[in-house]
């Protein structure tokens, strides 16, 4: 009996790795890897990874003739860069989408600088964190897309993207140039904005976008270390501005050392563990 369970025990790992490896194959034939590079157990293990490729998926469904970007750095006017997650050339127009794979209750407004993550750590007790507005952040995206390209008839769109796990609790837009949804609601309010927007890119013109802003998606490893702690300085300057809102400490750069969120960067209270309070690095 006990060779019989072992049996099975070895035929479903060897199904399991069979099924993973089916999946990494089908993985490495799409636009999302062929563009990104990112190898297949990477993408699964990284948050911000795999709520890129999940986006990627919606919009491959999407009918009609379209082309993706992704992890675009862009130049600005000051030399620096800005890094825009996802942008999706449509006959429609341009969409720029901010990926945010998070989970909990989010509450936020479009012009306040922070928006609040509460979560339920296991204990029962809750716990908010606090992330740069991603309106405010996909608003800088567009303005250096739009000045990249130089021709401001063409119509963008932005659309900030959360992951099915959380709720949004408490979100207030007032421009109406902005859209916050769930991944699961993304598809049908982009059918809802094509139908309405109408055709402005014919396929010449969106290859043509593509051939232009690709470049800007291949950056070496040089580049995006640039980027990364150009992003870092800008951080550590706010660091002594900062104050916990919570106890009156300071904010301080902390790495998380455990849990979902290991290797990430974050700022805690300096009153720690006395203090619980987080928040999210910002992200240019």
């Amino acid at each position: 009996m006990e060779l019989v369970w072992i049996f099975l025990l070895l035929l479903f790992f060897f199904l399991l790795a069979g099924r993973r490896r089916a999946g990494e194959k089908e993985y490495e034939q799409t636009e999302y890897y062929i563009q990104t590079k990112n190898a297949y157990r990477r993408v699964l293990a990284d948050k911000g990874l795999w709520g890129e490729y999940t986006l990627y998926q919606c919009l491959e469904k999407i009918e009609g003739h379209k082309q993706y970007l992704f992890n675009l750095y862009l130049p600005k006017e000051d030399g620096e860069t800005t890094e825009l997650d996802v942008v999706f050339l449509h006959e429609s127009g341009i969409y720029i989408l901010e990926s945010k794979n998070y989970s909990g209750f989010i509450f936020g407004s479009e012009n306040q600088q922070n928006w609040t993550q509460t979560l339920r750590s296991r204990r029962g007790r809750i716990q908010k964190v606090h992330f740069f507005n991603p309106v405010l952040q996909n608003k800088v995206h567009i303005k250096w897309l739009r000045v990249f390209l130089g021709e401001p008839a063409l119509p963008f769109y932005s659309y900030i993207v959360f992951s099915d796990r959380c709720t949004l609790k408490q979100i207030t837009l007032t421009s109406g140039e902005h859209v916050v949804l769930n991944r699961c609601d993304l598809s049908a309010a982009l059918y809802e904005n094509i139908d309405k927007a109408g055709t402005h890119l014919s396929p010449d013109e969106i290859d043509a976008l593509y051939e232009r802003l690709y470049p800007f998606t291949q950056v070496d490893s040089a580049e995006k270390l640039a980027h990364a702690e150009q992003v870092e300085r800008k951080k550590q300057q706010l660091v002594p501005k900062k104050v916990c809102p919570r106890c009156g400490g300071r904010l301080v750069v902390r790495t998380a050392s455990k849990g979902s969120h290991l290797g990430q960067k974050f700022m805690g209270c300096s009153n720690y563990p006395r203090c619980h309070y987080i928040e999210e690095l910002q992200k240019e």
